[in-house]
């Protein structure tokens, strides 16, 4: 799908040692401003038991799952949206992200330093978003100057888009995002142009201590971000970036002993993957047969022909039709042919709406 969450955060709060555990990639992660400069970029695996369930059932040549994409952000300081700190810079690399996953520092640790000199997760929060709305109050002033006498000689789609840029500067004077507004999907047009920061979704992640993984609702700072995450309605998702990057290099059983040491059932890192897969409206169908078994990854939404493009342009070019069941209906009946006798395998057509875990099997012809 090509589609990624950008990690941004103030220097200094585990950003960076995140990306690594992300995506078990060498970035470095010293501890100074602007250690990241250029943004990288991860592509990592997304967790699903029933790709493995699949797998184990029809004992494919070689499993694929499906995957997500990442993009370590440098740190972002106040004054960002004015260039200080190297700020037009990130924010162009957040520009070009679908989704934002903003790191907040959870912990206390008197051997790495603060940007700010003391752990205040709200002040941050506020900081990084003051900055992107800055930002985007730039755009829309930028904007509104140059279509005035467009607007002034009557021009009836200079005034819509006029009136909707007014509704974003007013509400970026309020310092609240683009995000909380409603648009009708004429106005969205409009919007999309303009390439918004604060139009992104955005999930907070808390790093949290090592003392504090189990019972994250236990500590102060974590409970402060998601009270403030609440009044938004983003998510909030607990990590502790440090104990994740040395569960990433080890083995699934000692991985697995692990986390039950911890008293963990699924690693943060999971969770934040699980997240931002959902937060970006992606769902998962799934091919299978005795050579592959594979998950892909579709936008909520998608009919058939859509969806069977995303494998070949060809299959979506000449789409008859899909043999669709349900992977819970194969948990169900456990065959393809007691689904077939069952009812349970369907031929959907091309206005068929795809639903998370069908399993599909495209019949083409061009």
């Amino acid at each position: 799908m090509g589609l990624t969450a950008g990690i941004v955060g103030l220097p200094n709060v585990g950003k960076s040692t995140l990306f690594n555990a992300i995506t078990n990639a060498q970035v470095e992660a010293a501890n100074y401003p602007f250690a990241t400069i250029d943004p990288n970029v991860g592509v990592v695996e997304v967790p699903d038991v029933r790709l493995t369930t699949l797998s184990e059932m029809f004992q494919p040549k070689r499993t694929i799952a499906t995957t997500f994409e990442f993009t370590d952000i440098a740190g972002l300081v106040k004054g960002a949206s004015k260039g200080e700190g190297l700020g037009n810079k990130f924010l162009a690399n957040i520009r070009e992200t679908d989704a934002i996953c903003e790191v907040v520092r959870c912990f206390e640790d008197s051997d790495i330093t603060h940007v700010e000199g003391g752990v205040d997760p709200i002040r941050d929060i506020e900081t990084i978003n003051l900055e992107l709305i800055f930002a985007d109050l730039a755009t829309v002033e930028k904007r509104l100057s140059g279509l005035e006498k467009k607007a002034k000689s009557g021009d009836k789609e200079a005034k819509i888009e006029q009136g909707i840029l007014v509704r974003l500067q007013e509400t970026f004077l309020q310092e609240r995002p683009a995000r909380c507004l409603d648009f009708t999907k004429e106005e969205m047009v409009f919007v999309k142009q303009w390439s918004l920061l604060t139009m992104k979704p955005l999930i907070y992640v808390a790093n949290v201590g090592e003392q504090d993984i189990e019972h994250p609702e236990n500590n102060v700072h974590y409970q402060r971000v998601v009270a403030y995450a609440q009044k938004e309605g983003s998510k909030v998702v607990p990590i502790c970036a440090k104990i994740e990057s040395e569960l990433v290099g080890l083995a699934d059983d000692e991985k697995a002993m692990f986390m039950e040491e911890l008293g963990i059932k699924e690693s943060g890192l999971d969770k934040l993957i699980h997240e931002a897969y959902s937060l970006l409206g992606l769902q998962t169908f799934f091919t299978v047969g005795k050579d592959e078994v594979r998950a892909w990854t579709f936008k909520k939404g998608m009919v058939a022909p859509e969806m069977a493009g995303i494998i070949h342009t060809d299959f979506q070019r000449g789409f008859i039709k899909a043999e669709t069941y349900s992977y819970d209906d194969l948990m169900t009946y456990q065959s393809e042919l007691a689904l077939k006798e069952a009812g349970k395998l369907r031929q959907e057509g091309k206005t068929y709406v795809g639903q998370d875990g069908d399993i599909m099997f495209f019949k083409f012809n061009v």
